[in-house]
């Protein structure tokens, strides 16, 4: 099971770095997104680095406590860059850079402190396991108590800067760094009882080992939970966009038996399309075109029409035909559609067909279905009657 929760975990993380560096190849001058970017990249090479066979990769390779280092060394820079997105987020270009270069000064002396402490300490030191690790040496204890110390400053501080942010957002920003700000408060908290059990150890006390089990499972759950709350405002516009790209493209083929009829009709109201790839076929920007450009082409062809229609009550063209049913208005129209064919000269004006009841896009299309729903329907009917009378 664990393994399991593990497994999602790490694909979510790749995935939340994937999209990330998709959304910064786009716009390679944002600088908090390049801090964020490079943030969870360090967190994914931090897990990638901690794999059993990466470890024992390094350790036959240099030094043997290469890989624990490594590791620390990308959680370090995790957190890091993580200060200097709020640092850019917050300040303007110049100062931004200006104080993320002095943030570079401790967490590069913190990385030489503990290089150095592995580098010094005694061949047979092991630093693979902060539950087993010997504190009484210096160096072990060094290495995990200033690590922690500057874990504490930078988690305590993003946790501050979340905090504030997320009081000033709404939804679902306001969610997402609200999920953010728990899980940076859980590891920073962690981080500092851990520091407390690295002084006590050190000094040669003991630590019982559930307060070890509950602080290693606290920083377990946190990471997970910072990770959901920076992806959760991304996931959640990702599924609005899916959705009403569905939508779209939904009503889009809905259209088709109304469009189709008027287009034969009328081929001058056929726009020029943007594009005709497989790649603008999918993309949600391309299912945005073809939607709105059916519906203009739609409302052209209905326009164009219009002059032939009658209304049932012999008085000729007139609003009457605005409240007819859509299966009424649906025979209306193709009985126009087959006078122009034939080149019949128009009898009236223009007059409005399918008006929608409210004032908005969403109505206008609603009635723009209804009639291109109801053709369908009498084309399938009018098929049904041919083959029973045949």
């Amino acid at each position: 099971m664990a393994m399991a929760s593990f497994a999602v975990f790490l694909t979510g993380l790749v995935a939340t770095v994937a999209w990330k560096l998709y959304q910064l190849a786009r716009d390679p001058r944002n600088a908090p997104l390049r801090a964020v970017t490079l943030c969870l990249v360090c967190l994914l090479a931090s897990y990638a680095v901690a794999m059993p066979a990466a470890g024992a990769a390094l350790g036959a390779g240099a030094h043997s406590n290469a890989g624990k280092l490594a590791q620390n060394i990308l959680l370090l820079a995790t957190a890091y860059f993580l200060m200097c997105f709020y640092l850019r987020s917050a300040a303007d270009g110049p100062a931004g850079r200006r104080r993320a270069r002095w943030e570079s000064i401790p967490v590069l002396a913190v990385m030489a402190t503990i290089a150095a402490a592995v580098l010094t300490a005694p061949r047979d030191a092991d630093f693979s396991s902060y539950a087993g690790a010997h504190m009484t040496i210096p160096q072990v204890a060094v290495f995990y108590l200033v690590a922690g110390l500057y874990l504490v400053y930078a988690l305590a501080s993003s946790c501050w800067w979340t905090r504030r942010y997320a009081r000033m957002s709404r939804r679902p920003q306001s969610t997402g760094l609200w999920l953010a700000a728990a899980g940076l408060l859980g590891m920073a908290g962690a981080s500092a009882v851990r520091a407390v059990f690295v002084v006590v150890r050190w000094c040669g006390g003991r630590v019982p080992s559930p307060l070890n089990l509950v602080a290693a499972l606290v920083l377990v759950l946190s990471i997970p939970l910072f990770v959901v709350g920076v992806s959760y405002p991304g996931a959640r516009a990702r599924i609005s966009i899916w959705q009403i790209s569905r939508h779209h493209r939904r009503v889009y083929r809905q259209l088709r038996p109304l469009w189709t009829l008027l287009s034969e009709a009328c081929p001058d109201t056929v726009l020029r399309p943007a594009s005709a790839s497989w790649r603008d076929r999918w993309m949600a920007r391309g299912v945005h075109r073809r939607y709105h450009r059916r519906i203009v082409e739609c409302r052209d062809g209905l326009v164009q029409i219009s002059p032939y229609l009658h209304a049932p009550n012999g008085k000729g063209n007139g609003s009457v035909l605005e409240l007819e049913p859509s299966e009424t208005l649906a025979e209306h129209v193709r009985r126009a559609v087959q006078a122009r064919k034939q080149g019949v000269p128009a009898p009236g004006r223009p007059i409005p067909l399918a008006v929608p009841q409210g004032d908005n896009r969403d109505a206008d299309v609603r009635q723009l279905v209804a009639l291109s729903n109801a053709l369908r329907t009498r084309s399938s009917t009018t098929a049904r009657e041919s083959e029973s009378t045949c």
